[in-house]
Formats: C-alpha cells, structure tokens, sequence
C-alpha cells in the first residue's frame, strides 16, 4: 500500500498524519513530544526503512535530537546529546532548527542546522553530530547577528549529485557556500539586498528566510528574503529578483516542486511589520516559468480575512506525481493538495502553532 505520511512540528509537540496516495481521510496521532517546541522534522529513506528525525525544544530539559524507525510508534534518544558545542567554542545550544538528509552520494550523512548559527554533520544517520568548525570560525561571523527569531542557521541545501556542495542559510548572515566537504565556505548572496542596513548590498549581512532548489536544474535555486525573492541560475553565486508578480515579496517560505523544472511555491506576507497573510487572503501563490509570472492557488481556501502566517520550514512537498502540497500556520491548520496546489483541503486544524511540516510517500 502506498501512503503519504504527513509531520507537523508544532509549538506543543509533532503530530504525524497517514493517508493512501490514491486518496481517502486523513488519520493524525499525537502529540508526540507534547511538552516541547518541534522546530525541525525529517524523513530520511536512503536506509532498509524510512527514519523519522525530530529536533524537540523542551523548555525544562532543553533541545535534543531524537529518532524513530517505525514511523512514530517509538522514539529514540542518545544517552549523550547528540549536538552538543564543543567545551573551546564557548556556546550551548539553544535549539535545532533544521535536520536535512544528505543526497545518495552520502548515505548516512545527516545535517543539523542550530541556534547560536553553526552547521553540524552526522555520519551515522542522525545518531551524532560534530561540529563544521570552518564554517564556525569563518571570518565574517563576528558580524552575524540574530533576525527576529534569533541567530539561527535555517536550511541546508545539499546536491544529490556532489556531497561536498552544500549551502545554508543564515538569519541574519546570509547565504554561504561550501564546494570542498565544508574545508571553506564562501558568503553567496550577490544581488540580494539587506534593506535594513546602511549598506542594502552588502558581502554578507542579509536575512534570508529559505532556500529552495528547482527539480529540473540543480543549480537554480529559489530564496525568499526578508523582503525579496529571489532565483539563482549558478548554485546561489548570484541571484535575480523575481518578486514583481507577487502582492508582497515579504515572507518566509519557499518551496520547489519535486518533479516539474521552473516550478515554486511561497507564501506571501503583509509586511516584516505587519506578519499576516498578504492582503490578509490565505494564498499560495506558484510560478511555473522560474518566476517570470505567479498565480494565486485558493480554491478550497478559506477566501475571508485570514491571519494565519505560515513560517519559514512550514511549507513544503512530497514526490508523487502530482505532487502534494502542504502547509501549516499558526493558527494551527494544516493544509494538503494531492493536484500540485490547485486545490486544497483542511486535513487538521485547531492545533498548537505549526512550525514545521514534512511529508513524504512511503510504499
């Protein structure tokens, strides 16, 4: 049987959802974690069966990385934190923000983005994790500083074809590029403004939100900014603004469509200071010529004024064909499209705010 499993992290734990690819209710269990703030989920299945990765939050025993592989029924954590800053650097952690799988290339390779912003690489399935000191001791950081949200390295891009290219973003640094396993990084953010500083151009400096890659071109890339989105045609070397169709270019998720070249997905904004769905309307919107155009995708949308934002790692796809669509807001909906967005349904609401969502289809 073929089925979409569905995780929502949620301000108050995760929350997995099942349903059969060729269609049917959807069945949610949960909260698991229910004391803890789950800022990053994954589904990782390069291995004999599929391993689910949370980075849970709790306010009383703090962050940690745990594992499942049977889908939820049961959960692992290390005896000893599996991220843990080294006694030299002189940090702690604050929080997990991002667990990203690594391509083919590299089968156990796990990355863990965090907050002070560090990389950390596992090479044993997400058991453990060093840290990625060059990135760490990079000349620029003594000019990161915290966005909004604090100082959080947010995505890690890897190439399914290279494992030694790997990008990540930054709040608030920006984009930075490794071609060599993470000896040397290189800010990446020509052409992206920082409209909050003296200097909008800068190096580095910027507050990017997400990354996201094409299906048909690995080094196109999508970047929504903190004002701005953005494709890059290089691998993120330079980037083009492309968010003259949109009703804001404020936002903070991104999306690429697994299998259709030239084809994303946002979720605009009102403004950095007024952090509501654009035109308060509850609108995907998606490009399918690499953001030369945008349409507005609604139908099965709530189409009064709508106050639910949808953050950063709340937006995303799984690799069907079509594809589904999902994401969740803080009002604690969570939506679905099995038709690659042209329409929706409301598969779970009332939730605690959503802060991350993933989805994958499992055989």
């Amino acid at each position: 049987m073929t089925e979409v499993l569905l995780l929502a992290g949620t301000r108050k734990g995760l929350f997995i959802g099942r349903r059969r690819r060729n269609g049917g209710p959807w069945a949610f269990d949960g909260p698991h974690f229910e004391t803890q703030a789950v800022y990053a989920v994954a589904v990782d299945r390069r291995g004999p069966t599929p391993r689910l990765l949370v980075g849970g939050d709790s306010a009383h025993w703090g962050p940690s990385v745990f594992t499942s592989d049977d889908l939820g029924r049961s959960w692992r954590e290390p005896a000893a934190p599996a991220v843990r800053f080294p006694q030299d650097t002189g940090a702690s952690l604050e929080r997990v923000w991002q667990l990203h799988p690594a391509g083919p290339e590299a089968p156990d390779v796990v990355y863990a983005g965090t907050e002070p912003a560090a990389l950390f690489r596992s090479a044993d399935r997400g058991e453990s994790f060093e840290l990625v000191r060059p990135l760490w001791e990079h000349p620029s950081r003594k000019d990161w500083v915290p966005g909004g949200g604090g100082e959080a390295l947010h995505t890690v891009i890897t190439d399914p074809a290279d494992p030694a290219s790997v990008t990540v973003a930054v709040s608030t640094a920006g984009v930075f590029r490794t071609e060599d396993g993470g000896t040397t990084w290189a800010p990446s953010n020509t052409g992206v403004s920082a409209v909050f500083l003296p200097d909008p151009d800068p190096e580095y400096g910027q507050c990017v939100h997400k990354i996201a890659r094409d299906a048909g071109n690995p080094d196109r890339l999508y970047l929504q900014n903190h004002w701005g989105v953005y494709r890059s045609d290089d691998a993120g070397r330079h980037w083009t603004d492309i968010g003259g169709g949109l009703p804001s270019d404020f936002g903070f998720a991104v999306a690429g469509h697994p299998h259709r070249p030239d084809t994303a997905y946002v979720f605009p904004l009102n403004a950095d200071s007024d952090r509501v769905p654009a035109g308060r309307r509850c609108r995907v919107f998606r490009t399918g010529d690499a953001g030369r155009t945008w349409e507005p995708l609604t139908r099965g949308l709530p189409d009064g004024d709508h106050y639910g934002t949808v953050l950063r790692d709340a937006l995303c796809t799984d690799d069907a064909d079509p594809a589904g669509i999902y994401f969740g807001n803080r009002n604690g909906e969570l939506y679905a499209s099995a038709d690659d967005g042209d329409s929706w349904l409301l598969p779970a609401s009332h939730l605690p705010d959503v802060l991350c969502v993933r989805a994958a289809v499992l055989t």
